[in-house]
């Protein structure tokens, strides 16, 4: 292979890293042999003194709010419990209200649609009578300031479902779907109220009060509509069917009610809701609504008696509702009667706490004062002149006071042993600031000797590193002068044999230049030689092959096009790819190739891949190598220590890569 050369033939500039050693000496000044440094006598606190009794009626009023704090929670919860009990009674008298305006309404609604059914016309009569309608508007105003917004706007639109009823054009069963909507509206007021109930008072009737008033609504609207397929024929099928689905849906609500309601409330539900009449509406429901549109025979039913049994049997399942209602409502304020009591017995324990607390910690603070005092008497004593002051007499009994006396009378001895004991101290603490002294000049000779041994280390360290360089620089020069001769023997030589062995050197020699380089890289120097202009990646890449001894093995493939190396970097991208080169090649199966490739990111970057097949190595040195590629090596450090994973190649590689901002990555082959 004809190699490429990027560097030139001259000598280049040398750059030399420069080691910057700053030393310094703490300088200390000793104390003056023979002197006593004295201890500042202790002075009395200056300003207003603080009262010990004030830190204990502090600690009093902590006291107390710390109790406070601490019932405060169950006192809320309490409150909280209470509050919510008495929005439920709230919310069940609410329910109990409209329970009774949705039988009132459900009944005009029954009316209206029978209306309209029979034509609007005089014989039919007005529909409801001014009675039902005031009853209900009554209930409605009675009710409006306690249900939600969305249900208030809805009954406010009654009067324009009266008018639409009584002249529009809609039928019988537009009429019935109207009334219907706010019906059904009402109902839903029972759902909010078992939604609403905590997980001990859902043991009740409230959650059958929904399926319960469904049913009822339900068994109303069969009632209505079956009336209303008597007397409309045009509208018949469609009415029939509708009491047919209504049906159903009353069979459905009183299957939940069964499912959901206690056993008490379904018994009470089997009395009321029986007899002969009921059994007589049942029948006549199982009669008209077995299909989706009458029979002739069923035609001829007496609408008198079909209207009376029903009316018996929906008014019996009313009076069960509103029964379950008032049973809910009386629940409820026994639950929210419970949660008060359970208020007062939280305050009053909060209360007795804190009393307690009162009580003992005054207690505790007045049994302080005694003790206190006799321990300031002592302390004045002690600190005035304990050769001349007698000691503490105490006549009581032998408790905490006894021993807090005893206390102060052997600090009254101890103060006396302490000043005899003053003067031989005072000898020895001469002697220990000599000796201090005395250590003191050996430290300062020691470091001027380590100063004076840094100041030769350091200058035999740069005339090594400087013959170290000066050599590499000469081989360098030689090595440049022999390539120059082998290529000018290439030019002339015309025997294909004899030019192959002048390839050979030439690699030989391109080699160990590069060595030579690795030499100067090592001691931390630079042989620079910049080009004039951006050099193509793919000369960068065969000048790097050129300089690998087996470079028959290593082959190109796909590259980026048009890519560029920057004049300045690439000799050392050069250097860099052929150490890598080199390490794969010489690690792995002599005839396997090498596989060079690269492609563009999209950060604009050019990435470079070198793939051998050699016997690689454990994931655990793989990342050990990998941490010490990402590090950047030290100026300091010239060469790899025994115990680095770095090689000299790889070493000379990482020197490269952190010169120039290039990062490389070691990584296993995908399978």
């Amino acid at each position: 292979m004809r190699k490429k050369r990027l560097r030139g033939t001259k000598r280049e500039h040398i750059s030399e890293p420069r080691d910057q050693h700053e030393q310094g000496a703490a300088e200390e000044t000793p104390p003056a042999a023979g002197s006593v440094p004295q201890a500042p006598a202790p002075q009395p606190p200056r300003g207003r003194t603080a009262r010990v009794r004030n830190r204990l009626t502090a600690s009093v009023a902590l006291v107390s709010v710390a109790v406070l704090a601490a019932g405060a929670p169950a006192v809320l919860g309490a409150l909280d419990d209470a509050t919510e009990a008495q929005k439920l009674v709230d919310l069940a008298e609410t329910n109990r209200g409209t329970v009774s305006l949705a039988h009132s309404l459900a009944d005009e609604r029954d009316a209206m649609t029978a209306f309209v059914a029979a034509g609007r016309t005089t014989s039919a009569g007005g529909g409801v009578s001014e009675d039902q309608r005031a009853r209900v508007d009554r209930q409605v105003e009675e009710v409006r300031g306690q249900v939600p917004a969305a249900l208030g706007a809805l009954l406010d639109t009654l009067p324009e479902i009266r008018q639409q009823a009584l002249t529009g054009k809609g039928s019988s069963l537009d009429v019935f779907d109207a009334y219907t909507e706010a019906v059904q509206a009402l109902n839903r007021v029972a759902d909010t109220l078992a939604r609403k109930l905590p997980a001990d008072a859902d043991t009740g009737p409230a959650p059958a009060l929904a399926p319960l008033g469904r049913a009822v609504e339900q068994a109303s609207a069969t009632r209505g509509l079956l009336l209303a397929a008597l007397a409309d024929r045009g509208g018949r099928s469609r009415l029939t069917a509708a009491a047919q689905r209504t049906e159903v849906r009353e069979q459905s609500a009183l299957a939940d009610f069964q499912q959901l309601a206690p056993a008490s409330a379904r018994d009470a539900y089997g009395r009321t809701v029986n007899g002969t009449e009921v059994t007589t509406a049942e029948r006549y429901l199982a009669r008209l609504t077995d299909q989706p549109r009458l029979s002739g025979q069923d035609l001829f039913v007496n609408k008198s008696r079909l209207e009376t049994a029903l009316t018996a049997r929906i008014d019996r399942m009313r009076g069960a509702e509103s029964a379950l209602a008032s049973t809910e409502i009386t629940r409820l304020g026994q639950l929210r009667d419970d949660d008060v009591t359970a208020l007062e017995v939280s305050i009053a324990l909060a209360g007795a706490c804190l009393l307690l607390a009162l009580g003992t910690s005054i207690h505790s603070a007045r049994s302080m004062t005694r003790p206190l005092a006799a321990l300031r008497l002592g302390a004045r004593r002690v600190a005035a002149d304990p050769a001349a002051e007698e000691p503490i007499a105490f006549k009581g009994r032998d408790d905490e006071f006894a021993d807090a006396v005893r206390a102060v009378n052997e600090l009254h001895q101890a103060a006396l042993r302490h000043h005899e004991r003053l003067t031989t101290l005072d000898g020895d603490r001469t002697r220990l600031v000599g000796e201090r002294q005395r250590l003191a000049d050996e430290a300062d000779a020691l470091r001027a000797e380590r100063d004076a041994v840094a100041t030769r280390l350091e200058g035999l360290r740069a005339r090594v590193h400087s013959s170290f360089v000066n050599l590499a620089l000469r081989s360098l020069g030689l090595i440049e002068r022999q390539l120059a001769i082998i290529e000018s023997m290439e030019e002339q030589e015309q025997d294909p044999d004899r030019l192959e062995t002048l390839f050979q050197l030439d690699h030989l020699a391109t080699g160990m230049r590069r060595y030579g380089e690795n030499l100067l890289i090592v001691a931390g120097s630079e042989h620079q030689a910049n080009h004039p202009g951006p050099v193509p990646l793919l000369d960068v890449l065969r000048a790097s092959i050129s300089e690998v001894e087996r470079y028959d093995r290593v082959h190109l493939q796909s590259l980026p096009p048009h890519a560029q190396v920057a004049g300045f970097a690439a000799d050392s991208i050069s250097h860099l790819i052929a150490e890598l080169l080199e390490n794969a090649t010489a690690f792995s199966p002599p005839d396997v190739a090498v596989q060079v490739s690269g492609w563009l990111l999209e950060s604009g970057e050019v990435m470079l891949s070198v793939q051998d097949e050699g016997i690689g190595m454990t994931p655990e040195r793989l990342a050990e190598l990998n941490e010490r590629l990402a590090d950047k090596v030290p100026e300091y450090c010239q060469g790899p220590q025994p115990d680095d994973p770095l090689g000299l190649g790889l070493y000379v590689v990482t020197r490269l890569a952190a010169r120039h901002g290039v990062r490389g990555v070691a990584a296993r082959a995908a399978a």
